[in-house]
């Protein structure tokens, strides 16, 4: 009778065992937080970094914030890159292009380097030599570091890509706005001796910049094309050699004059901004498929962002998703934009938070994740936000920030509140309105910032208090280290106080 019923005790057996073995490896398998940190420490210590920088990509393009082919084309790259990474939902720049890139590269508020603003009226500006770039703090740690693309942080020798950590580069060194200069009938070369065209140019570490060809419509249009090739074949050398490389790829793409290469003007049917964006997306995908033919795509930090909220100008304006504003405004559509971060098996896939998080904290968070080292010698910004990008906590290491339009100051973002002193509708020529009385906006009730004096507001004006504390040490920091005067030449060091 046993001998009956001994197969089925023992698949019983095995039954009961198995469960077992599935309960307790349940209660004890890594979590997603768990299992991030099982995979960095497994991981490459030095991982490459490839950090495309759009050029007024506002925060509502991509398919995956909400644009895509609502906007005319597919992004189905980008998409897919936010998949197989994280997503950040409050991403926050500065409001105009070389205050967002002087803090991109530095960790730091812009006005301490003096680049706060756009220069119009000086022909002296960028980074001095005395700031610590994001390619010299990754160069310190072995990397072979790369610029392709779009520099606007000085255009005098001393001043260029290469100057300032880089082993090269190939770009412009201004905006794409000059490219109308050389194009146009009322341009006078040699008028002045600072009216000149800008130009394409080149640059290796240690020899002076040369210019290749001057930056003219026709050059604008395909020069995101060659900033791409010129990227990939970085990418490949880099690769060869096995040295962890760094590809900084500030695109140009979708500023004015909005002009697509010529294999993708008329591709989407539905217009200029339509044929861009699917131009952006084809670059962003040609730049993966390189990493992964290259065999490093695992071991890659791959960042895809923007400099500004939506450009400005019309038919060429952008789309900021749910906010209102384009850059040089201070509103959400000014400071929010996308912001992809992938690393194959150690970031987890498909995550997104709506935390607050600000470029500036990239410095400090490439360093941490890359072993290099943050400046002691300086006031950095910066907050290292690896905790949240890598999974292991669902809050961002800060709450907020000084809102900058230029060199003043016109507000706090506070978590999801906003204090602001100063307000302007819609970038360059609108006048600025000051409030004698600090209007405050919830951005979860109010995300365009239309209601001020919401009675629900008023109901929560204790917020005033946070935001007042990082106004004061914001405004305190600059009694300890002042800031540096827009302009100033190279040599340059900070006085002893």
């Amino acid at each position: 009778m046993l001998n009956q019923f001994l197969p089925t005790i023992l698949r019983f057996k095995y039954i009961l065992l198995f469960s077992l073995f599935f309960i307790i490896g349940a209660f004890n398998s890594p979590s997603l937080a768990d299992q991030a940190t099982v995979n960095q420490n497994s991981a490459s210590k030095n991982p490459n970094i490839v950090l495309v920088l759009m050029d007024n990509l506002g925060w509502g393009e991509p398919g995956v914030y909400g644009g895509g082919v609502l906007r005319g084309a597919a992004t189905p790259r980008i998409d897919a890159l936010a998949s197989e990474g994280m997503r950040l939902l409050n991403f926050n720049v500065e409001a105009q292009c070389v205050p967002s890139r002087a803090s991109l590269m530095t960790g730091r508020y812009a006005v301490r380097s003096g680049n706060g603003s756009v220069p119009f009226f000086t022909s002296t500006y960028g980074l001095t030599k005395w700031e610590i770039t994001l390619a010299e703090m990754l160069s310190s740690v072995g990397y072979q570091t790369g610029a392709f693309g779009k520099w606007h942080l000085g255009h005098d020798d001393g001043r260029y890509p290469t100057d300032q950590g880089f082993d090269e580069w190939f770009g412009i060194p201004h905006s794409s706005d000059e490219s109308f200069w050389p194009s146009g009938d009322r341009f006078r070369a040699g008028a002045h001796p600072s009216a000149k065209p800008s130009y394409v140019m080149r640059a290796k570490k240690g020899s002076l910049a040369k210019k290749i060809r001057v930056y003219d419509l026709q050059q604008r249009a395909v020069i995101d094309r060659e900033i791409t090739k010129e990227a990939i074949k970085f990418i490949k050398k880099s690769s060869r050699k096995g040295i962890p490389f760094f590809a900084y790829i500030p695109f140009t793409m979708p500023h004015y004059p909005l002009l697509p290469a010529p294999e993708f003007k008329g591709a989407s049917r539905n217009g200029a901004f339509a044929d861009v964006l699917m131009q952006v997306d084809h670059y962003v995908g040609q730049l993966l498929d390189a990493l992964k033919k290259a065999g490093v795509s695992d071991n890659t930090i791959f960042i895809f962002t923007s400099d500004n909220g939506g450009e400005m100008f019309v038919p060429a304006h952008g789309f900021t998703g749910p906010w209102r504003g384009s850059y040089f405004t201070g509103l959400e559509g000014s400071l929010r934009v996308p912001f992809i971060i992938r690393w194959p098996a150690v970031i987890p896939r498909g995550l997104s938070s709506n935390e607050v998080v600000h470029q500036m904290d990239i410095f400090t968070t490439l360093a941490n994740l890359t072993g290099g080292v943050v400046p002691s010698d300086r006031i950095i910004d910066g907050v290292d936000q690896s905790p949240l990008l890598l999974g292991k906590s669902a809050k961002s290491a800060r709450e907020g920030f000084v809102v900058y339009v230029g060199e003043e100051i016109y507000g706090i973002k506070w978590r999801n509140w906003k204090m602001m002193t100063k307000e302007v509708g819609s970038g360059v020529g609108s006048p600025v309105k000051i409030n004698p009385v600090p209007h405050f906006y919830d951005l979860h009730t109010d995300p365009k910032e239309m209601h001020p004096l919401d009675a629900r507001v008023l109901e929560d004006l204790w917020v005033r208090f946070p935001m007042t504390e990082i106004l004061k040490n914001h405004l305190a920091s600059f009694k300890k280290e002042p800031a540096i005067k827009p302009g100033t030449p190279d040599p340059y060091f900070p006085k002893a106080n």
